[in-house]
């Protein structure tokens, strides 16, 4: 495979982004696959396929917790080392690659031994029934064996987008994305391991992820190396690596704290079936949040490289350019999802038990879906500017302040019931996606314009 690199500090700030940011909204649509995969073919499982599913949905917050940890030393360390990269610190930013890594794999560990001991009453606290805890069981086990290959694979890759490697980051997904999807029907049909064999499929797919970013970060190609003696934490680097990547811990945290919200409640108020529509949403989401994702994490280190060498007018043009392309692509995927619901529904959806209630919960759910972009986008450029502060406050206010509370009162009122909590995630996107975006542009623009003329 040619090895293409983009240079941050010449030609077009646009095309900077979309040389990076394409491979990797590739790779995270990829990435998505991971789940996404897994869950179409969990149900479509013969004559257990919706109650598996449910199943599987009911560990979405462990595995939700996994990315958090993932998010705080990954994302954290990415935007410093391309900060460091832009300042010419290429020493410094090798050892916060090095300190990142040692991070992601200790916590790894930690994270695979404590799930792995108190993973039944964890899962029953999250709303897991008699029926639904055998499937949750089943895939929970297996998938916590992985817990180090999922956090280096996909920790390790923004400090290759972070040198302007965007193909080789976008291969570490490809890899094994194409593998799960190749290894699930395998061991779930063939194999006929059920539940059991998605699991496995995933793990050993990011097993071979995993060590294709250790390959490359070790070896020729990659300008700045992980190398033994970068290893060593040292704290001063590591409370820097996590100031900055809080927020993005705070975020998938919180998902995971409002997906225990929302299945506890649904537990309450509709029972498993609800369970499983909630999983089907949270699928579809997916599918339609990861190319915005991918555009915003592939812009952040063009971001942070060009905000490090104080480039300020390359910062407010991809600013304007992410932001643009966000809003206008959730608008459209908006009217899709409005137009062809059954569609989506029936992708995960083998034997048809959630369609009658999945359709108008998925009307609810995405409705002014087009304000969750502006979330995505003041939340990347807090982030990519080093503004830890402002990105860890908006990713507790979103979930933590609207979403959770609005999940466990709205199903109380008597006309809403179960809608409530469908409810819940619209109203959020709206007060927070506006309020993150606001704020975004009355403190940052100003900064900028006064270094600008500073530098004049």
């Amino acid at each position: 495979m040619q090895t293409h690199q983009t240079n941050f500090a010449s030609g077009s700030v646009y095309r900077n982004i979309l040389e990076v940011a394409v491979p990797m909204t590739i790779a995270q649509c990829l990435n998505m696959l991971y789940n996404v995969v897994d869950r179409i073919y969990i149900g479509r499982i013969e004559g257990i396929g919706s109650m598996a599913l449910t199943g599987v949905g009911l560990c979405f917050p462990i595995i939700t917790l996994i990315t958090a940890f993932t998010n705080l030393f990954g994302n954290g360390g990415g935007p410093l080392f391309a900060m460091e990269r832009g300042k010419g610190n290429t020493r410094e930013a090798e050892n916060i690659m090095g300190n990142a890594f040692t991070m992601l794999v200790a916590v790894g560990i930690i994270l695979m031994v404590i799930g792995s001991l108190f993973y039944k009453p964890i899962l029953y606290a999250f709303g897991a029934s008699d029926a639904t805890f055998p499937y949750a069981e089943e895939y929970i086990q297996i998938y916590l064996l992985g817990t180090v290959f999922v956090m280096v694979s996909i920790g390790m890759n923004p400090f290759i987008n972070g040198q302007g490697f965007g193909n080789t980051g976008m291969f570490t997904v490809l890899i094994g994305a194409l593998l799960n999807i190749v290894l699930d029907p395998i061991f779930i049909f063939v194999f006929q391991m059920g539940v059991r064999g998605a699991a496995l499929a995933t793990i050993l797919s990011q097993f071979f992820s995993a060590l294709w970013v250790m390959r490359f970060l070790t070896g020729k190609k990659a300008e700045q190396h992980l190398k033994k003696s970068c290893l060593k934490v040292e704290w001063r680097r590591v409370r820097s690596i996590m100031a900055l990547g809080v927020s993005g811990f705070i975020m998938a945290f919180n998902n995971g704290l409002v997906q225990i919200a929302c299945n506890v409640t649904l537990q309450a108020y509709g029972g498993d079936i609800y369970i499983g529509v909630m999983t089907v949403l949270n699928s579809v989401r997916e599918i339609f949040t990861m190319p915005v994702s991918g555009l915003t994490n592939g812009a952040s280190p063009v971001m942070s490289y060009n905000y490090g060498r104080k480039s300020y007018d390359q910062v407010k043009k991809a600013i304007a350019f992410v932001t643009a392309i966000c809003v206008t692509f959730t608008l459209a995927a908006w009217g899709i999802l409005r137009i062809w619901p059954e569609f989506f529904i029936r992708l995960f959806d083998g034997d048809g038990a959630l369609m009658e209630a999945g359709v108008p919960a998925l009307h609810i759910y995405f409705f002014g879906f087009c304000f969750m972009a502006l979330q995505f986008t003041g939340q990347c450029i807090f982030v990519a500017l080093g503004k830890a502060k402002k990105a860890t406050f908006f990713s507790i206010f979103r979930k933590v302040v609207i979403v959770v509370p609005l999940t466990l009162l709205l199903p109380m009122i008597p006309q809403l019931g179960v809608d409530g909590v469908f409810w819940a995630e619209p109203i959020s996107n709206v007060i927070g996606g506006l309020a993150c975006f606001i704020t975004m542009m009355v403190t940052v623009m100003p900064e900028l314009n006064g270094k600008k003329k500073k530098e004049k």
